[in-house]
């Protein structure tokens, strides 16, 4: 060989080995593949291109920028929460370490009713400050209702329900997955189911979906779950009945109905499904245990009512109701205070233990006039043990059920949140998967991932797939779990070794590297910049 024939076959060496050197930015090595799908398991390697997965398989002779070794762990696609608050502390903690560290890859906001408005508007703030995970939101029913209506009990007008549609109508273009509704809540609770159906079909136009937090998960689930079926067939809208459970130990047992009236509503063709989180204590403002017509016009005519004797003695009978019979669990020891920003000493105490400081027995009476000075002095935020187990494992085994949080962005030593948001997914995992047996692994990981996504309209995602989006986690299977607890919650979660966000690594080796690759997920009747 002449010395330019050697010197050819020298940069075509040289040529070769550089574009070797370039088969993948990221090669996730030897790890047991959990696609999402909910078929088994099996092992072969990640490729990754920019922010797509290039190839799985047998990639041993292929070389990478960055190359993880998965041997003896996990890979599955990153996990989608259908349900979250996540707007109370993604701009104090961008990086959203309570998800990823679980291996959440997407957040929705905007459950319950409530969301920010307008939907561009906040999604534009969110991309400008650059956050870790993605993130989409629903349009809240009762966020539009208190613009059009404010906090009155009463029907819409003809012009009022025009608007308000309109108003769907805007957030849908604009990005918004669905309605959300929260019928529990002021002012979704002053709604009546026929205007609830009208702004549904509104976003059934645009392919959205309907989310609802139920009027009523105690005494009254049946009729709430009845009333969520019609809403999906007469708006002929995909539903699902969001962070489903059974509240108040007289209504325990109560899934077994619940369940039989989705399977029978999903045979006669409405697209209904459920999801959930695996704790047997909820979360909400200490004005759950207020009578909804007490809460008309708001908080100043929630205290002039107070103020009234005999207003006061009927919402106090209302309140210890609900303690023995509903949120309460039956005792006022089973109510915790997780956040109050006038006085944060109250963190981590239970309404007994509050009553007694007062100076009084903790009765239910007596527990009552703790409320209502919480109330006068600006609310708080409470835990309510008051879920049966049994109904948990029910609801979680249903193939219609995905997982979601139902939390907000942990952020680390603020109050004595539920433990939910620093565990929810890894709790799955860990204690229902691992240590009960309640559902497979692969089952778990299908309602963590393909199933919300296929449910939102979010594509290219929820899938290990050639050419989706590589949102992937990567976990022990042996040793993920929750730690958080109901008396240390700030707490993360353990056992995700690496996480990917739109093919960049966002946790290495269990800690968070910083990267905030989050993007925007708009809804399907997205319309384009405006």
């Amino acid at each position: 060989m002449n010395l330019f024939n050697r010197l050819v076959a020298l940069a075509l060496l040289a040529f070769s080995g550089a574009a070797a050197a370039q088969d993948y930015d990221v090669l996730i090595r030897g790890g047991r593949i959990v696609n999402g799908s909910g078929n088994p398991w099996f092992e072969a390697d990640v490729g990754i291109r920019g922010d797509r997965i290039a190839a799985i398989g047998d990639r041993s002779q292929a070389a990478a920028a960055t190359v993880i070794d998965a041997s003896g762990l996990v890979v599955a696609p990153g996990f989608i929460d259908p349900h979250t608050h996540a707007i109370r502390g993604i701009f104090d903690v961008p990086t959203a370490d309570s998800a990823l560290l679980q291996g959440v890859t997407t957040l929705t906001e905007g459950n319950d009713g409530s969301s920010p408005w307008p939907v561009a508007e906040h999604y534009g703030e969110i991309e400008e400050f650059g956050i870790s995970p993605n993130w989409a939101v629903f349009v809240g029913q009762g966020t539009i209702r208190s613009i059009v209506i404010g906090a009155e009990d009463r029907d819409a007008t003809a012009p009022e329900l025009e608007r308000m549609k309109e108003m769907v109508a805007q957030a849908m273009e604009e990005g918004a997955l669905g309605i959300s509704t929260g019928l529990f809540y002021v002012p979704g609770s002053f709604t009546s189911t026929e205007e609830v159906v009208e702004l549904s079909r509104v976003a059934a136009e645009y392919n959205g979906i309907y989310i609802s937090h139920m009027r009523e998960e105690a005494s009254q689930l049946i009729d709430s779950v009845n009333e969520t079926i019609r809403i999906g067939e007469e708006a002929g809208i995909p539903v699902q009945m969001t962070h489903h459970k059974v509240i108040g130990a007289p209504n325990w047992g109560a899934s077994a109905d619940s369940l039989r009236l989705v399977d029978e509503a999903r045979a006669r063709g409405v697209d209904i499904t459920i999801d959930q989180y695996p704790y047997t204590a909820s979360q909400t403002g200490i004005s759950a245990l207020i009578p909804q017509w007490a809460q008309e016009g708001g908080n100043d005519a929630l205290i002039e009512r107070l103020d009234s004797e005999e207003t006061r003695q009927t919402i106090r009978n209302e309140v210890v109701e609900r303690i023995l019979f509903d949120r309460g669990g039956g005792d006022p020891a089973n109510v915790f205070i997780s956040r109050n920003s006038w006085d944060p000493s109250m963190a981590g105490k239970n309404l007994a233990q509050l009553t007694i400081e007062a100076g009084m027995d903790p009765t239910p009476e007596n527990a009552a006039d703790v409320v209502f000075d919480i109330l006068r002095n600006g609310g708080a935020t409470a835990v309510y043990h008051a879920i049966g187990s049994d109904d948990v494992d029910s609801i979680m085994r249903h193939p219609a059920t995905a997982v979601g949080s139902d939390g907000p962005i942990g952020i680390f030593g603020e109050g004595a949140p539920h433990p939910r948001q620093y565990g929810a997914f890894a709790r799955v995992l860990g204690h229902y998967v691992r240590e009960r047996g309640v559902i497979t692994l692969e089952e778990a990981v299908r309602k963590m991932t393909s199933m919300t996504a296929q449910r939102l309209s979010i594509h290219d995602r929820g899938l290990l797939a050639e050419g989706f989006f590589a949102d992937i986690a990567v976990f022990d299977a042996e040793e993920i779990i929750d730690r958080a607890t109901f008396e240390d919650p700030h707490q993360y979660a353990v056992g995700m070794k690496y996480v990917l966000v739109n093919g960049e690594i966002v946790v290495s080796d269990g800690d968070h590297t910083g990267s905030r690759p989050g993007r925007i997920l708009h809804g399907p009747g997205y319309a384009g910049e405006r």
